[in-house]
């Protein structure tokens, strides 16, 4: 089915709008590259929207009413905010739901050592990379080390231009015949992907001069010693800011589109409709890229518990009315997809593939080998959907993730829909996804805000 792009829709307004929320979205995405950053960045923003903390509103014993915005975070990496509009739970919720961790490097519990001169941090990769993309990039280290007093120390290194950056080297061509013959899977390693820090030696007669002089650095910086990298959580990021791509600056090339794109818009759809049509939820949940696990990640209670909490400081709690809550709701559970690439048709079924630039894409299922690990969206919801998204000239499409036996993928939606709720996954699709540095279409953005505060607004 043969459709235009948004491109050819807007007018010059419209091109306007788009541009200055892209520039938005630049700023968020170069500025939190991981999920602490991005739970800390949207506590400031919404308390600035009037939101409530929910964690006082228990300690206090307050009351929440009808009217008041309420969020509550978890162990600092995944959020939740309530736009409270009515008192009658049990009709439903409208729920956007996205991932704020991306695939990324992580540093190992004791990561630090000295080999031949060089100091070097040792790594665990997180989530589905290719080994080999994340070698001879400039990398950036964020993240917090919690010392035995409880005191924590933020470390964000490699971002100011003034910063100095790290990486992971690469085998030069000219001694490259092996591991040219290598599969693409085992041209880099997972044990080989370690981080170059430091060739300096101190000039003493001790052994691990050079990791010892890195130790003095980051005391004197930080206050910190070898011991407390066991207590810390660092991850390795691609350095630098996300840019406009293309000679027509139609798209954005950054790190973390996936999935801080589908967040991005869902927390700005969600500020900018303060009266929607029933009681909204916003989900930002971490760990999505490793199977959605633990106490963060969206398989566990944190959000049936602070829904629980809210409809409690309300009087409004119940078992059977917290189940019917959860039942009655709508979701659009955002997460991307992957867009057609002309240099690499072959993976993709060019009738359910989509495409940059045609809008917000919704997938009635994921998972792979004959749908498994999918949520199947019922045709019914898909049909409200299109209705409301077609009244309101917002631009979608539909998808397939790849062509049936090539692959497949997973989201947040089938955790949700064991709620029984109507679930559908609904993102932007891109290119390079899961690599360092993704590509993405700044109509695709637009679109997606427009559909997320649709569906706020009238579903």
């Amino acid at each position: 089915m043969k459709k235009k792009t948004a491109w050819e829709k807007y007018s010059s307004d419209d091109m306007k709008k788009v541009m200055e929320f892209s520039e938005g979205y630049k700023e968020f995405i170069s500025s939190n590259k991981t999920e602490r950053e991005v739970v800390k960045s949207v506590v400031d923003l919404v308390k600035q929207y009037g939101y409530k903390n929910l964690e006082d509103i228990i300690k206090n014993n307050e009351k929440v009413e009808v009217g008041d915005k309420v969020y509550s975070s978890i162990m600092g990496k995944s959020i939740v905010l309530f736009n409270i509009v009515s008192k009658d739970f049990a009709a439903g919720l409208n729920v956007l739901g996205a991932h704020i961790d991306s695939p990324r490097l992580d540093l190992k519990p004791t990561p630090l050592y000295e080999a031949n001169g060089f100091a070097m941090l040792d790594t665990h990769y997180y989530g589905g990379i290719k080994k080999y993309q994340w070698v001879t990039t400039p990398l950036a280290l964020h993240g917090v080390i919690v010392k035995k007093d409880g005191s924590k120390v933020e470390v964000n290194i490699g971002e100011d231009e003034n910063d100095f950056v790290v990486g992971i080297s690469d085998l030069l061509i000219h001694l490259s015949n092996a591991q040219m013959k290598k599969s693409g899977n085992k041209v880099v390693e997972g044990e080989d992907l370690n981080i170059t820090i430091g060739n300096i030696p101190l000039t003493d007669d001790e052994e691990d001069k050079v990791k010892r002089n890195v130790l003095d650095i980051l005391k004197k910086k930080y206050g910190i010693e070898e011991d407390d990298f066991m207590s810390s959580e660092i991850e390795a990021v691609p350095a630098g800011k996300a840019r406009d791509f293309g000679l027509d600056r139609s798209m954005i090339m950054g790190y973390g589109h996936d999935d801080r794109v589908c967040a991005y818009t869902s927390l700005m759809a969600f500020l900018n409709v303060s009266n929607p049509t029933r009681n909204s939820v916003c989900l930002l949940v971490d760990k999505e890229e490793i199977g959605s696990v633990g106490a963060t990640g969206m398989t566990s209670k944190f959000f049936e518990n602070a829904l629980a909490e809210v409809m409690e400081a309300m009087g409004e709690f119940s078992n059977i009315k917290l189940r019917r809550a959860l039942s009655n709701s709508n979701m659009l559970s955002s997460d991307v997809t992957a867009a057609f690439d002309p240099n690499y048709p072959a993976v993709m079924d060019l009738n359910s593939s989509a495409f940059m630039g045609k809008g917000v894409v919704f997938s009635k299922y994921t998972g792979g080998s004959g749908k498994s690990g999918s949520n199947d969206a019922n045709c019914e919801y898909i049909a409200k959907l299109r209705k409301v998204l077609d009244d309101n000239n917002v631009d979608f499409q539909m998808d397939e993730l790849g062509k049936v036996d090539e692959g497949g993928g997973g989201t947040i939606a089938y955790i949700l829909a064991e709620y029984c709720m109507n679930v559908i996954d609904c993102g932007v699709a891109l290119h390079n996804m899961h690599s360092p540095w993704e590509v993405v279409s700044k109509a695709d953005i637009y679109e997606m805000l427009r559909c997320y505060e649709t569906f706020l607004k009238e579903m």
